[in-house]
């Protein structure tokens, strides 16, 4: 079996054997990366000299006796919104395009300290803007399952390379669902940890109050590994939870939920939904209380308020946390020729380095901050947040995880929704309220949808800190289809 098709976790048991070197498995799916990635375009910036030198390290550690992680010498690919002081860091925007930052981001470190080699830099919506990675300023990601379809967004290309075999794990960001939506799309899994659980020092930030690092991964170990890798309580972030990480491997490892009170959102599950991603959710639904769960309907009223609150909130952060470009400090400058003045180099550097949707949010966030407004638009948002939040709470009295599916529809057509915002913004009509909340949710493949083949995801929603819980149902639900199907539930895309 070729080494790109090993899990991460099997990836990391061959290289501490020594049956395996780091050089060799970083070699294949630096290959594999050059076979598929012009179809894909998964990666903004392959680093093949440097992640085969961070490889060569990683085998001269374990030969001189040193005790490594358990993915130490696994490669990984990292979405291009943290930052990296030995590659480009553009947030797929042209105003940063070559832009090399003088640190690392605190995952970027954490990363490095449990041995795992960078292989790349992932494409990605504009700034982390979008559903569907066709805001990014270097083209679209294709979807490895049909190649004409979005992988979703804003990790497209976090998700995407997974799914395509480039790397058996990625990192993403999660602001409104940008790291399930792409894995459900995919049929990948991704996970939004508790906000808060894992740094956003060197994050580059789109909405400070909502943007939360997780992992994807082709199976629930993997992810739970990568989470535990780089999580835990950070003094350079100021939101960063003071608590332990919650044990996430060992819940991946349990995979059991008998007993388990799973609630089924009333909200979500209704019209708007294809058919085939309704079919796929209650199947899984099913067989999670043929496996001992107890399923109960749950309504949670104010998650329909979610997405109008979302883009209120989400755009009003952006637009104060966007204005550090500026074309004075770094990134892009249009118009210093000595006849502009700093306004007007300010004003044609952000008219030349944003796109459209940046820029649309931009204003909407200003308009939404400015006086006489704030009151109407991005308080009464925030007032809908905690609505939500309170609704999460009172479900969690009566059941232990709540579930949904992670995307009303499967990967639609590249180019049908980027003339229609609106529609673009409803492939997120699921996730938001998690990141509204703070909570932890993880998306898991249930299926292929009969009208396309495309995968279906699982959303499955857990407390604050209760992140444990989501490996925990996701595990079990994967260990069970794979002892249906006699394998994998998904397995290759079919378009590679």
């Amino acid at each position: 079996m070729s080494l790109t098709r090993n899990t991460a976790a099997e990836l990391g048991a061959l290289i501490a054997s020594g049956e395996v070197s780091a050089v060799e498995v970083t070699q294949a799916h630096l290959d594999r990366i050059a076979e598929v990635d012009p179809q894909v375009h998964a990666f903004l910036h392959v680093a093949a000299e440097s992640a085969l030198e961070q490889a060569r390290s990683i085998d001269a550690r374990r030969a001189a006796g040193e005790e490594l992680g358990p993915l130490a010498g696994v490669p990984i690919a990292h979405k291009d919104v943290f930052t990296t002081k030995d590659m480009p860091t553009t947030a797929g925007s042209k105003i940063l395009e070559g832009y090399r930052p003088p640190y690392d981001a605190t995952v970027t470190a954490r990363l490095r300290e449990a041995g795992l080699v960078i292989i790349g830099k992932t494409n990605l919506d504009e700034f982390a803007m979008g559903s569907s990675t066709e805001n990014s300023a270097y083209g679209p990601t294709h979807n490895p399952w049909d190649l004409d379809r979005i992988p979703g967004g804003s990790s497209g290309g976090s998700s995407a390379a997974v799914a395509s075999y480039q790397a058996p794990l990625s990192t993403g960001t999660d602001t409104g669902g940008s790291i399930r939506q792409p894995a459900a799309v995919t049929g990948i899994v991704g996970m939004k940890p508790t906000y808060g659980g894992s740094s956003r020092y060197g994050v580059i930030a789109f909405a400070s109050s909502l943007d939360t690092p997780g992992p994807f991964a082709r199976n629930v170990l993997d992810a739970a590994l990568l989470h535990e890798a780089f999580s835990g309580h950070d003094v350079m972030d100021t939101t960063s939870i003071h608590a332990e990480v919650p044990p996430v491997v060992e819940a991946a490892r349990r995979a059991d939920v008998s007993g388990l009170r799973v609630g089924v959102v009333k909200e979500f599950a209704g019209e708007g939904y294809q058919p085939g991603v309704l079919a796929r959710f209650r199947e899984a639904v099913d067989l999670l209380e043929s496996l001992g769960a107890k399923v109960v309907e749950v309504s949670c009223p104010s998650f329909t308020y979610a997405l109008p609150a979302y883009y209120l909130i989400a755009p009003s952060e952006c637009s104060s946390n966007l204005a550090r470009f500026d074309g004075m400090r770094y990134g892009l400058r249009v118009g210093d020729d000595g006849t502009h003045s700093a306004e007007e180099v300010m004003a044609l550097t952000r008219a030349a380095g944003f796109g459209p949707e940046v820029k649309r949010r931009i204003m909407l966030g200003t308009y939404a901050l400015s006086s006489g407004y704030y009151d109407a638009y991005y308080g009464s948002a925030q007032k809908v947040r905690t609505l939500i939040s309170r609704d999460f709470e009172a479900a969690f009295h009566q059941v232990d995880v709540l579930v949904s599916p992670t995307t009303p529809t499967t990967a639609f057509p590249i180019g049908e929704r980027a003339d229609d915002p609106m529609a673009m913004y409803l492939a997120d009509l699921c996730t938001i309220p998690a990141n509204l909340a703070g909570n932890a949710a993880i998306s898991v493949p249930c299926g292929l949808a009969e009208e396309d083949g495309l995968p279906v995801g699982l959303q499955i929603m857990a407390p604050v800190l209760g992140d444990e819980r989501c490996y925990r149902v996701g595990a079990a639900l994967e260990k069970a289809f794979e002892d249906r199907w006699g394998g994998p539930l998904l397995k290759e895309a079919p378009s590679l």
